[in-house]
């Protein structure tokens, strides 16, 4: 496996850049790559992602120089090792609540003595026969699989202090989305004091304890404005990204 290069990134104060999709195409992630973003994220909470497509896709993104990450369906150990064990490189994670959840998911990535990682003569470890000796990868492994937990839920609020003060997290996501419906937005985020305020003050909470702060751009401008206030892990939608370019295309071909 290569080096994460978007963790060192992050933790040089850099803006990184990916996209997420549900879908695990070998041709999209070396796309993603070659057009130059810092990484590709599978969604396997919202797609139909099996594991076994999971390698070929790191595979891809490994060739084209960008980082393999993944959104898993639900907290459970046992997916989580099967993901990590085909080499992606971090798992941001849906569905946290509570300290409890956090401290389960830092277990499930770290080996020990940091967490509860199960280790084998798997892809991620070369097999068991590249070029580190057993610790050396679990020392590296430790310290450069991205740990994000997601703040989605106006319920987490009350443990965020908590929350962001259990070891081995690098951030969190915030998922305005699934934030304003849980607050009884159902027509989503936009033009609500009451999501902007929490969205606010969540921030405000992640970055006092040094972590990164990440969330969702709908475009380019937007996405340098989040950087620009500190939020360096942003996500862009590729299928909203197609589905913009797509109408812009059919749009400028149809002008009488």
């Amino acid at each position: 496996m290569m080096d994460n290069r978007l963790k060192q990134k992050l933790t040089n104060g850099e803006g990184v850049f990916g996209l997420i999709a549900p879908n695990s195409d070998p041709i999209l992630a070396e796309t993603v790559g070659l057009l130059g973003f810092d990484y590709f994220m599978i969604d396997g909470e919202h797609g139909p992602i099996t594991v076994n497509e999971v390698e070929n896709f790191c595979r891809a993104c490994e060739i084209r120089n960008i980082s393999p990450l993944a959104r898993i369906r639900s907290n459970d150990p046992k997916l989580i090792l099967q993901y990590l064990d085909a080499g992606i490189m971090g798992v941001m994670m849906p569905g946290i609540s509570c300290v409890q959840d956090v401290e389960k998911l830092v277990s499930a990535i770290k080996y020990p003595p940091l967490g509860d990682r199960g280790l084998g003569p798997v892809r991620s470890a070369s097999y068991m026969m590249g070029s580190e000796n057993q610790k050396e990868y679990v020392v590296r492994m430790n310290e450069s699989t991205l740990v994000l937990p997601m703040f989605e839920d106006i319920k987490a609020l009350d443990e965020l202090e908590q929350m962001v003060q259990v070891e081995g997290i690098d951030g969190f996501i915030i998922g305005p989305r699934d934030l304003a419906m849980s607050m009884g937005h159902i027509d989503g985020p936009g033009g609500h004091e009451d999501v902007a305020s929490v969205i606010a003050e969540a921030k405000k909470i992640i970055k006092k304890a040094g972590l990164v702060v990440g969330t969702v751009a709908p475009n380019g401008e937007v996405a340098h404005k989040l950087v620009n206030e500190g939020t360096l892990f942003v996500i862009g939608s590729l299928s909203g990204l197609l589905a913009k370019s797509a109408k812009e295309f059919l749009e400028q071909a149809k002008i009488k």
